[in-house]
C-alpha cells in the first residue's frame, strides 16, 4: 500500500491457513467508544467477521497469531455508495420515471423496488471483481 493513504485496521486473529488463502477472525463491536453505557453492552453487540488475506501479505504469521488488518479507507466509501446510495438513486430515479409515464403511483413503486432485482443481480455477478479489488492487508 502507498504511503499516506487513509486506512482502517481491525485487530485480529489468524483462524486458518489453506492454499493460498488466509482466513483471519475479527471481532466487530458497535460503535459506541464514546458511549457512556459502553461497559453494559452485552455480546450481542459483537459479531465475529471472517476476513480472507492472501498468503503473500500474511508475512509469516501463523495461525492462532494476532495481527492487524488494514483496508483503505476509500474502499469503504464505495462499498456505501454501492449498497445504500446507488439502490436509492435507481428506486428513486425509477419511480420518478414510472409517475412521468403515468402509471398508478403503486405500481409505479412496485416497479421502482423491482428495479433493484437486476441492480442488485449485477453486483452478485461481478462479487469475483469486488472480491479482487477490495482487498485486506495485514499491516507490517
Amino acid at each position: 500500500m502507498a504511503m499516506g493513504e487513509e486506512t482502517v485496521t481491525h485487530p485480529g486473529v489468524v483462524k486458518k491457513i489453506e492454499g493460498d488463502k488466509a482466513e483471519i477472525s475479527v471481532i466487530s463491536k458497535a460503535s459506541c467508544i464514546s458511549c457512556s453505557l459502553k461497559n453494559v453492552c452485552s455480546v450481542s453487540d459483537m459479531k465475529e467477521k471472517i476476513i480472507e488475506v492472501d498468503i503473500a501479505d500474511l508475512g509469516g504469521h501463523h495461525e492462532g497469531e494476532s495481527v492487524v488488518v488494514e483496508m483503505k479507507q476509500s474502499y469503504g466509501t464505495w462499498a456505501v455508495l454501492l449498497g445504500y446510495f446507488f439502490p436509492f438513486l435507481v428506486l428513486f430515479f425509477g419511480l420518478m420515471l414510472f409517475l412521468h409515464l403515468g402509471l398508478d403511483q403503486g405500481l409505479a413503486g412496485i416497479l421502482s423496488i423491482a428495479l433493484l432485482a437486476p441492480y442488485y443481480g449485477i453486483l452478485y455477478l461481478m462479487r469475483g471483481y469486488f472480491k479482487k479489488r477490495f482487498r485486506y492487508h495485514i499491516q507490517n
